[in-house]
């Protein structure tokens, strides 16, 4: 390994969310793409580093990490910044949040994403268990959005914690996917106080590194686009 970390990632997936921040803590890393069209994540390679057979994966020194909230956690408390301290007295508040984004919004939105896994080939059951995650999903932003009214400096605060990169780009997947279906329901102004969280990372420099690698478009939160992406598919 050439460089600290490797992240295996491909445009627009959960690995998007390692790139800002390691682009966000300054830390060299290089990147390896991972082919979704022809199930990269899946071949015997990549399983060696994530056995899972998901994205992302993040090689360090020590070895890799898988896991989205792992690999934040890590990068956290390795560097130093973007979330409190192991002996910060908020640190219990951030990791709740932390784990709730993870396990249960997180997980929602896949299920509404790849209902066929969930529910098997039926149309109707599909169409059923999206509707109603729509609902839960909604619950789940509300409850978040009422901490961040708290006002916690790791949560929608003046500063960018690894937990605002992550709701970033949870909020930009609501409005983006299921591609085939018209993503009205979602009005980003419900959530205000994670409105404007996103709206001030758009700004920053390590947004704008990810849109160029990615291809994202210019407001990638607040009113996305399907990526356009210099390589790889999102899909």
């Amino acid at each position: 390994m050439t460089r600290p970390y490797r992240l295996h990632y491909a445009p627009d997936n959960a690995s998007l969310i390692i790139r800002l921040v390691l682009e966000e803590m300054g830390v060299p890393y290089e990147t390896a793409l991972i082919d979704r069209k022809a199930r990269g994540q899946k071949a015997p390679a990549y399983l060696k580093v994530n056995p899972a057979g998901l994205i992302p994966a993040l090689e360090t020194p020590e070895g890799p990490i898988f896991e989205t909230g792992a690999i934040l956690l890590w990068l956290a408390d390795r560097h130093g910044t973007m979330a409190p301290a192991p002996d910060s007295a908020e640190r219990g508040a951030f990791l709740k949040w932390l784990f709730f984004t993870s396990n249960t919004l997180h997980v929602a939105m896949r299920m509404r994403f790849y209902p066929a896994q969930y529910v098997g080939d039926d149309p109707a059951a599909q169409a059923a268990l999206r509707e109603h995650l729509k609902g839960e999903i909604a619950r789940h932003l509300t409850l978040i959005e009422a901490q961040a009214a708290e006002g916690p400096g790791w949560l929608c605060g003046a500063g960018q914690s690894v937990l605002d990169f992550y709701l970033a780009c949870l909020l930009r997947w609501i409005q983006l996917y299921p591609a085939a279906e018209d993503n009205g329901w979602f009005r980003l102004a419900d959530w205000p106080l994670m409105q404007a969280m996103a709206t001030r990372l758009e700004r920053c420099k390590a947004v704008r590194a990810a849109i160029d690698a990615e291809g994202l478009g210019e407001t990638p939160f607040t009113a996305p686009r399907h990526p356009t992406p210099p390589e790889g598919s999102a899909t």
